[in-house]
């Protein structure tokens, strides 16, 4: 199967994106089980949710939220790809303060 590549833009610092990547991944954890590992300003999910596989890996840059995530198959990629993008624009959308999204 391929990949699904993802950017979403932000206007927030980088420290600031990053702080809230992790409380978005905090609460994969422990809504879904996923694991996450950090390596500087990249970090790789896996797991499963919902009986799909989840095998990505993201980049926090200064103005981006991107990276590439297992693509699920025809049936669930459109979900797959509205729910990522929904909730990685929800954590860093810049109106809401960091507690507003954890």
């Amino acid at each position: 199967m391929g990949m699904l590549k993802f950017e979403v833009p932000h206007s927030l610092t980088k420290v600031e994106a990053k702080k809230r990547i992790e409380a978005l991944l905090a609460y994969w954890s422990g809504k879904y089980g996923m694991r996450c590992e950090w390596n500087g300003d990249g970090a790789k999910i896996s797991g499963k949710a919902v009986g799909v596989t989840i095998d990505a890996h993201l980049t926090v840059t200064d103005h981006i939220v991107g990276g590439e995530a297992r693509d699920p198959g025809l049936l669930l990629r459109g979900q797959a790809t509205k729910y990522l993008r929904t909730k990685l624009a929800d954590f860093l959308d810049p109106k809401k303060s960091s507690g507003d999204v954890a």
